[in-house]
């Protein structure tokens, strides 16, 4: 299937630390619409995981954000994919939506490692972000020559929905306007 489905994707908020958004270019719109997808996603009982790049020295995961502890995968790698276990914790057969920091870093490797894994990849360009313009740019090139999608979040959040008719509808709605 070409759409997302709410049945089969996993939100993966990568690195959307306290301490590294001060300085991503843009920071408040990514974090407003990672915000939107995280709520869309809780509203529409899709999975939510998150990473935390260097917790130690980065911190945790921006509050408003924030799963429960239980899905939050710390690392040191670049790549989630190469921490041990974080494949485990995406459910086999979901798509993975993609938001998060540095789009050029650690968001760029992880879809890379998911896809060399055979994953669905759907990231999520305006709640992507990075330093500079160009290095996010560039990685969003990268990533689609690779086979992930290039999304935006109104576009999940109304193929999650599938229908006017959805019992969330003009909750999920709400979350856009």
């Amino acid at each position: 299937m070409l759409t997302l489905d709410q049945r089969s994707s996993t939100l993966l908020v990568v690195d959307l630390q306290a301490r590294l958004m001060p300085a991503i270019e843009g920071a408040a719109a990514v974090l407003a619409n990672a915000k939107r997808l995280v709520e869309a996603a809780r509203l529409l009982e899709v999975p939510v995981l998150a990473t935390e790049q260097n917790p130690g020295g980065l911190g945790p995961t921006v509050p408003d954000l924030a799963p429960a502890p239980a899905a939050v995968v710390p690392k040191m790698t670049f790549d989630a994919v190469r921490s041990a276990g974080f494949l485990d914790r995406l459910a086999a057969g979901h798509a993975a939506v993609v938001a998060g920091c540095e789009a050029h870093v650690c968001v760029l490797q992880t879809v890379l490692g998911l896809r060399a894994a055979g994953r669905a990849v759907y990231v999520v360009r305006d709640a992507v972000g990075a330093r500079r313009p160009e290095s996010k740019a560039t990685a969003l090139e990268r990533m689609a020559r690779h086979g992930a999608e290039i999304v935006t979040t109104e576009m999940v959040i109304f193929e999650w929905l599938g229908t006017a008719e959805h019992p969330r509808f003009r909750a999920a709605l709400a979350l856009i306007k």
